[in-house]
């Protein structure tokens, strides 16, 4: 049985498509990130993982599917993957994967200033100041993402 579709649904505007400068924007700002976060000396799994749990928050399906086929790619674990959102519950991730988590998920939830300050403190501790700002980078940008693929309602195809 599939579930009713809710109105307007089906109605709303790929924003990507309609505001295409807009978008190109935003991906060149990615582009700028990815070079911030390769200078930095991020590893390119930490940054997947960082993009997974920030759409994991917002709920995009579309990010979540683009960005576990990365962390896949880029050398993580289904192991890791499927525990993501209950890093804290788990000792599979680095002490620098945890700092960049935390401060990932004070960047998207930005109503808690303790959490924050917690969160920035820790990834002070054992990341350089380039990589901290290259995390909050990454989750600034994701988080544009998940809003342009979440408002757009982009669909998660079946794979064959």
């Amino acid at each position: 049985m599939t579930s009713p579709v809710p109105a307007g649904a089906d109605r709303r505007i790929y924003i990507d498509k309609q505001s295409p400068k807009a978008y190109h924007a935003l991906v060149q700002t990615s582009e700028a990130v990815r070079a911030v976060t390769a200078d930095a000396g991020l590893d390119r799994v930490l940054v997947e993982l960082v993009n997974l749990r920030v759409s994991q928050m917002n709920g995009c399906a579309y990010c979540l599917h683009l960005h576990t086929r990365a962390a896949l790619r880029a050398g993580d674990t289904p192991q890791r993957l499927g525990v993501l959102a209950a890093w804290r519950d788990t000792d599979l991730f680095t002490p620098a994967e945890r700092a960049a988590l935390a401060l990932a998920e004070a960047t998207t939830d930005a109503t808690g200033t303790a959490a924050q300050d917690a969160a920035y403190a820790a990834a002070r501790d054992v990341l350089t100041e380039d990589q901290v700002s290259a995390v909050i980078w990454v989750a600034v940008t994701i988080n544009a993402f998940n809003r342009v693929s979440v408002m757009s309602r982009h669909r998660v195809r079946a794979e064959q």
